[in-house]
């Protein structure tokens, strides 16, 4: 990290709009059967994810599409940006159109050395409430960074999924708890489009092979862990989340194939996203208690 004393973290607060655009460009993008939410309707769990985007300049982006870090992220200089993970909390869906107020800080930066080299881990935490005081979400989420991985001029990952025909709903379902999860192309691009995320990993295959090392295009994190909790929906539509804890561990490629599978409890559910290689992101999710 780059002269870390010349940096301090501080708050950032708006009042936002949860816009019913991003959130029927989700709802088109799952084409899952599922209504898409209507001005007044809640918000499904994460789906603030995409209902309030925030488009960054275009003269303060990076390399990487992200914004120049050593404003509100550290200047971390590792290359490699990840969702990591990281714990939503609900007391009171945001409903579409209305107005809200955020509030978001680094919560903390931590340094550390892993089998791939050095690692900075940024914890950042964001409030979501009513313009009335009323607490909606709370949340926190881990960023990391980590350095590139070798270049791949020629990767099979990413020739697959570049020839790739629409795969059209990415949710097909095997049996009563398992869901096929397809990716191509051009669901990323519209979930990078919906989220405002200009990260390059997801769309420019040259810069996601030749510069970061990866085989192919990466499928967004978030993506990840809102097609898991969408299986809540289509599966107990009646259920009323209270929070969700989320961990990715392996990074899905475009094209690969990939299994959400569901394990409802008695006041919970573990949901995970199995890709080629095992476990890619994991949901664990506390139910709200009935009549609350």
């Amino acid at each position: 990290m780059s002269e870390p004393e010349a940096w301090e973290p501080y708050a950032v607060t708006s009042e936002e709009v949860v816009e019913p655009g991003p959130v029927a460009a989700l709802a088109a993008l799952f084409d899952n059967g599922l209504p898409a939410p209507r001005e007044g309707d809640v918000l499904p769990p994460l789906w603030h994810w995409v209902a309030l985007p925030h488009w960054p300049v275009s003269s303060r982006l990076g390399l990487d599409g992200h914004p120049v870090r050593g404003t509100f992220l550290p200047p971390v200089e590792l290359p490699r940006r990840m969702f990591a993970g990281g714990e939503v909390v609900f007391h009171r869906a945001p409903k579409v159109g209305e107005t809200v107020h955020r509030r978001s800080i680094v919560d903390s930066v931590t340094e550390k050395s892993g089998r791939s080299g050095k690692l900075v881990v940024v914890q950042v935490r964001t409030k979501l409430s009513g313009m009335d005081g009323t607490p909606y979400v709370e949340e926190r989420q881990d960023m990391l960074y980590r350095e590139s991985g070798p270049s791949a001029a020629a990767p099979a990952v990413a020739e697959t999924a570049a020839a790739l025909e629409p795969a059209g709903s990415p949710f097909r379902r095997t049996d009563g708890q398992t869901w096929e999860f397809a990716t191509d192309p051009t669901l990323l691009m519209r979930f990078s489009a919906a989220t405002a995320n200009p990260h390059r990993i997801h769309y420019d295959w040259p810069y996601a092979t030749r510069v970061e090392g990866y085989p192919g295009l990466v499928v967004h994190g978030p993506l990840m862990s809102l097609a898991l909790a969408e299986v809540l929906r289509l599966d107990s539509p009646a259920s009323r989340v209270r929070r969700i804890s989320h961990r990715n561990q392996a990074p899905l490629f475009c094209g690969q194939p990939a299994q959400l599978r569901s394990s409802p409890g008695t006041r919970s559910v573990a949901l995970d996203l199995l890709g080629p290689s095992g476990p890619s992101t994991s949901l664990a999710v506390e139910l709200a208690d009935e009549g609350t």
